[in-house]
């Protein structure tokens, strides 16, 4: 299986939430953003690691989103970490705020990207979160099609 070229639009990734979730659902959000967080984010100083999103008064909130100062700002500079606020539409953020309410479900942020016209949006993901049996057969899975691959391309 040959990789996919990187994606130079997209600015951060969040690559352990396919480890410990599983991922049920995916949602392309918009981003409320101020001038220094915009620019700070096309130098790609942004991280997820932490982040999560939580459903409050009928909106959605990206929390503990990293976002680095930009280094040509002035000394009105943004918040490195803050509540930011995601844009879905009423019938998505319906339908998220059910499913959240039950036990174990959970969401998440995938990545952060600048679409065509230059917005910044937000992949959200409803998750479950794994235990540790289904984490090891996961790397189990990923081991085993990964010696296939290899003695496939020894073969020819």
């Amino acid at each position: 299986m040959a990789k996919k070229a990187p994606d130079d639009k997209t600015v951060c990734r969040n690559r352990k939430a396919s480890y410990r979730f599983e991922i049920l659902e995916q949602f392309e959000c918009g981003l409320c953003l101020f001038g220094t967080e915009v620019k700070s984010l096309r130098d790609k100083h942004a991280s997820l690691d932490e982040a999560y999103a939580r459903l409050s008064d009928g909106e959605v909130w990206l929390v503990n989103f990293h976002i680095g100062p930009y280094r040509f700002g002035t000394s009105a500079q943004h918040e490195a970490v803050r509540k930011r606020k995601l844009l879905l539409h009423a019938r998505e953020i319906r339908k998220l705020k059910v499913k959240t309410e039950q036990k174990g479900f959970t969401l998440v942020p995938l990545r952060v990207f600048f679409n065509d016209r230059g917005i910044a949006k937000v992949t959200l993901a409803l998750c479950q979160g794994k235990t540790l049996g289904d984490k090891r057969q996961a790397l189990k899975t990923r081991e085993h099609t990964r010696e296939m691959e290899r003695s496939a391309r020894r073969r020819t």
